[in-house]
């Protein structure tokens, strides 16, 4: 079976940010046959302008591009704000989709995810990035969705995801996800 390659985008710029433990989590107890990159350069991409989107779009733009279309899949995990996703993950989003009809996200699986300290995970914030992810064509996960809720209480003193029941659950998505890659590849 081939090896399947996903590209990990958090939505949080922040150091200790939940949803990057979630991903580093998922880079560490993938399935065989599946390998995760986590994207690190988020916050260098700047605010979205037409202006300069061209041929030449700004550098961490065109890396941002350029590293979607190499990957099999991508896993996003971000936090909620205001029943939404971050600022920096729809910015991100919206130069990716560009130019529209030829976009890295066009036809990409993706599945998304998300850890919030609340009791209602990151179910408000995912419905909102299926939307723009289904608006941008990319083929979104539907089954298993993982809503990580009160996901400061499932790390350890370094903020790494411990929680075995949230392990095992990250683990049935990465399968899943890498199973779907394969088969319609």
């Amino acid at each position: 079976m081939n090896d399947v390659t996903l590209l990990a985008i958090s939505g949080s710029l922040r150091e200790q940010s939940l949803n990057t433990a979630l991903l580093r989590a998922a880079r560490d107890h993938a399935p065989d046959g599946l390998t995760i990159e986590l994207y690190e350069r988020l916050g260098d991409i700047p605010p979205y302008n037409q202006d300069l989107d061209g041929t030449e779009p700004p550098e961490p733009v065109a890396d941002l591009r350029d590293a979607i279309t190499r990957a099999d899949g991508l896993l996003i995990s971000s936090p909620e704000y205001n029943y939404s996703v971050s600022g920096v993950l729809k910015n991100a989003l919206d130069w990716a989709s560009r130019p529209g009809g030829a976009s890295s996200l066009g036809g990409k699986p993706v599945a998304v995810t998300g850890a919030s300290p609340g009791n209602f995970g990151t179910a408000r914030g995912q419905m909102a990035l299926r939307q723009v992810l289904m608006a941008t064509r990319c083929e979104v996960l539907v089954q298993p969705e993982l809503m990580v809720f009160g996901a400061h209480q499932r790390c350890d003193e370094n903020g790494e995801f411990s929680d075995e029941t949230t392990l095992s659950l990250l683990r049935e998505l990465l399968t899943v996800f890498r199973d779907e890659i394969r088969e319609s590849a």
